[in-house]
């Protein structure tokens, strides 16, 4: 049992730092760099580039928390909290088709991420 000061003391402790905490926890959950959000902000546009490179996508899909798994071949599987979305990484090129893209965003949309 704590004593009455203790708890006086734990409630200031931890009303101080509740900013704090809540601004860490925000800085953890999204630890994008800038070339991770401008990809966020490109998958988002109105108008789908042709010339986005899967591996930042795939970068993305990971700083936003996504397990990913490798499958047989070039299929690869993210799973964030149970949404899962299943992908084929392009090949002999390395820029995503624009219908891609757009299931990259539907996904993203569904795991509540965007710009």
């Amino acid at each position: 049992m704590l004593g009455r000061e203790a708890r006086r003391e734990r409630r200031v402790f931890s009303c101080d730092t509740k900013p704090f905490l809540t601004w860490v926890l925000a800085v953890l959950v999204s630890a994008m760099n800038s070339k991770q959000r401008k990809m966020l902000e490109a998958i988002f546009s109105k108008r789908i580039s042709k010339t986005l490179p899967w591996d930042e996508i795939e970068s993305l899909l990971q700083a936003v928390g996504c397990e990913i798994e490798e499958r047989e071949g070039s299929a690869v599987v993210f799973d964030k909290n149970g949404q899962v979305f299943h992908a084929h990484r392009p090949h002999p090129q390395k820029e995503v088709k624009s219908y891609v893209i757009k299931e990259v965003r539907a996904y993203l949309e569904r795991i509540g991420e965007k710009p």
